[in-house]
């Protein structure tokens, strides 16, 4: 059995959890990067947000938006892990 590099890995997270953002929250990120640092994964998405949640960002502020995506995020926590492992 061969083991997967470092960039194999990265490479099949980030596949993973744009998955799971287009099939969970409806919509996938325009760019993606994951890193492997040690004993920690880091990944940055960007364009995420649906045009209805800048609407919300512009009328009711970021802080409400970081509220609505935690819980949507903590309730798919599962599937997160699923696909990543």
């Amino acid at each position: 059995m061969t083991r997967k590099t470092k960039g194999q890995l990265e490479a099949e997270i980030s596949q993973a959890l744009v998955k799971f953002e287009r099939e969970y929250m409806g919509r996938g990120p325009t760019d993606v990067k994951t890193y492997l640092i040690r004993d920690m994964v880091v990944v940055r998405l960007k364009g995420v947000l649906t045009p209805a949640e800048h609407q919300l960002v512009k009328a009711e502020g970021v802080e409400l938006l970081k509220q609505v995506r935690a819980k949507l995020l903590e309730t798919g926590r599962q599937q997160v892990g699923d696909a990543i492992e």
